[in-house]
């Protein structure tokens, strides 16, 4: 089924009030090497401010998490949305926002009818134990007590299957999830991201992760299941206990032990 074109109209038509006044600039683009990496690049160079979006019908060079390609195919196949936001204050006080990021993108999926859409720490958006997508946040000091940061989505809308076989974990995409029927408005879903995550970023530049805590718990799937951590120097195991208040992951270790864990090159994999 032909994925329907990108459209800055359609998209802004679908903004709330809040995310029109936080939305300082629409981009979209038919090819870029990655949508995160051109906001990155422009608020490096001074020449960006607070609440740009950038969006690409296709991405030549999109990364996930350590280092992972992200796949973007011109022919409508994923999403592909960036957006720049600042933050006034310093950067201990942006811990856990990559959690709020998730939860913004699992609320926009919901309203865009998905249902048993979760969450894997720190920032895969799964459904049904597949990944549907991910996040990958990227941030810079600007001025004193203020920092850029650069939330980049990759949402699998309709991938064909040379596309997905490029992909090394067990993944789904919206066309299976909505039903091989049903039109996928992208300019819909795009509106509704941008609306979440505006809304979710004022929310926590006042609030903190403590404002979303109990949100997380909603979507967590990794809660009360054996996790396998892989950090940079070492593997451990035990069990997910949920986050603490700047957004760890809390592990349970053999001994009843409850430590921390943050995101960062952390690689979560369930056990089941």
């Amino acid at each position: 089924m032909m994925q329907e074109q990108l459209d800055r109209t359609c998209i802004l038509a679908g903004l709330s009030e809040i995310a029109h006044t936080g939305l300082k600039q629409l981009e979209i683009f038919q090819t870029l090497g990655s949508t995160s990496n051109y906001l990155f690049a422009s608020a490096q160079e001074g020449s960006r401010d607070s609440g740009v979006v950038c969006i690409s019908e296709q991405q030549t060079a999109g990364k996930g998490r350590q280092g992972r390609r992200w796949i973007t195919t011109f022919e409508g196949g994923s999403l592909a949305l960036s957006l720049l936001w600042r933050f006034n204050c310093l950067p201990e006080a942006l811990s856990g926002l990559s959690l709020v990021a998730g939860i913004a993108v699992a609320r926009a999926l919901r309203d865009f009818g998905v249902h048993e859409v979760g969450l894997k720490w720190p920032n895969d958006v799964w459904w049904c134990k597949r990944k549907l997508g991910g996040i990958l946040l990227e941030s810079s000091s600007s001025i004193a007590e203020s920092f850029r940061v650069v939330t980049g989505i990759g949402l699998n809308i309709a991938l064909s299957q040379q596309d997905g076989e490029l992909i090394d974990q067990p993944w789904v995409d919206l066309q299976e999830v909505l039903g091989v029927n049903v039109q996928i408005s992208r300019n819909r879903l795009a509106a509704l991201l941008i609306n979440e995550l505006i809304t979710a970023f004022i929310r926590f530049q006042s609030d903190g992760f403590s404002g979303f805590a109990n949100e997380w718990t909603c979507f967590d799937l990794t809660f009360g299941k054996r996790v396998c951590l892989k950090l940079p120097n070492a593997t451990v195991t035990g069990i997910a206990k949920g986050v603490d208040a700047t957004g760890a992951l809390l592990l349970e270790t053999q001994s009843g032990q409850f430590i921390p864990y943050r995101g960062g090159e952390i690689s979560l994999r369930i056990d089941e």
